[in-house]
């Protein structure tokens, strides 16, 4: 798979600058993440050493490597942000969900596979 390079765009000054705290939500962040996509649309998001999405002939794989951090969280829902991929991971009372295609799936465990 070809490595995209680190996007341009980067909201950290900004979020300094006016002491805002929540992560901007519509791209990847830099830190810790690796992202890596081919010519037919298969993607590959990791943060740390944890692959957090992985989209391969359309079915998506979403995992926290036993991290349900909000970071991971947010990684994640950039990832469906900004490359279109139509999934929320969402949090209530310790719990994780994501909602895709109007259902919304208990994401139990690690790992959860999600239909093309």
């Amino acid at each position: 798979m070809k490595s995209f390079p680190p996007d341009s765009y980067s909201m950290d000054r900004n979020i300094r600058r006016k002491g805002m705290k929540m992560a901007q939500t519509q791209r990847l962040g830099k830190g810790n993440t690796t992202v890596k996509g081919n010519a037919a649309g298969d993607l590959s998001v990791v943060f740390h050493s944890t692959e957090v999405v992985k989209k391969v002939n359309g079915v998506i794989t979403l995992r926290n490597g036993g991290w349900r951090t909000a970071t991971t969280r947010t990684r994640m829902n950039q990832a469906s942000n900004q490359f279109g991929l139509g999934y929320t991971v969402t949090q209530k009372d310790y719990d994780w969900f994501v909602i895709y295609k109007g259902a919304t799936l208990a994401f139990n465990g690690d790992e959860i596979t999600l239909p093309a």
